[in-house]
């Protein structure tokens, strides 16, 4: 019982994060899961709960979804991703987390002290940093999230057109991520149990954070976004 209420709960608060800022769901879930699950099988089911909530916000927003703006980005994320994923076994992931932690707190600050910094939009070479260093600690750790999420959301002029972009973004990461995982054997029959308990907490948590974000202004959505940026840089750092 205990098990499942450590698979509930956590994917509910997840599903509602992500709801919220469009990123950090799996940030989230495997705070917990992998107390009573196997990392690697953890990881693909923190990824795999929010598969049918990633389903329901791209098609709730598919009329402003812009496929034109995702092939792109994702191309050279996977490359990066599917490259690095053999890096594990080499690199410090440890020091690798501090990197990307001391990263993402810098950037927490700096959106948060230069008022119009998030108004602007990327020029190319930032543009591509940032999906590079996303593909890569995607690869690595599993952690791909909150750089593309500043990349969309410079990009929207919207709530609905930034959600629309990055849950699609995501979505189509999540079937070849998992894909990979299955075909390696990290995934089986043995996990769906966990995976559809996931599913309904995250899509609770998706349903409950929708109703908050209908009564967020743009500015405010975007404070929250880099607020969290800055938790997940001081999570990546200490834990």
């Amino acid at each position: 019982m205990v098990t499942w209420l450590l698979i509930f709960f956590p994917a509910m608060v997840a599903g509602f994060v992500q709801g919220l800022t469009g990123f950090g769901a799996v940030i989230v879930m495997m705070t917990i899961f992998p107390f009573i699950l196997p990392i690697a099988p953890a990881a693909g089911i923190a990824g795999l709960s929010m598969l049918a909530s990633m389903v329901g916000l791209t098609y709730r927003y598919r009329h402003e979804f812009k496929l034109k703006r995702v092939v792109v980005p994702f191309i050279i994320y996977v490359a990066v991703a599917t490259w690095s994923v053999h890096l594990s076994s080499v690199l410090d992931t440890h020091v690798m987390r501090a990197l990307l932690g001391c990263l993402l707190v810098a950037l927490c600050l700096y959106f948060t002290l230069f008022k119009n910094a998030g108004d602007r939009k990327y020029p190319w070479y930032i543009a591509v940093c940032f999906m590079v260093i996303s593909g890569f600690f995607n690869g690595l750790l599993g952690i791909g999230g909150p750089l593309m999420a500043l990349y969309f959301l410079s990009l929207s002029t919207s709530i609905p057109e930034y959600t629309a972009s990055i849950q699609g973004f995501f979505l189509i990461d999540a079937f070849y991520i998992n894909s990979v995982r299955v075909a390696n054997g990290i995934l089986d029959v043995h996990d769906v149990p966990y995976i559809l308990v996931g599913m309904i907490a995250a899509g609770i948590g998706t349903i409950l954070a929708a109703r908050v974000a209908n009564k967020l202004d743009d500015q405010t959505f975007r404070k929250w976004i880099y607020r969290f940026i800055g938790l997940s840089g001081i999570y990546y750092l200490f834990f």
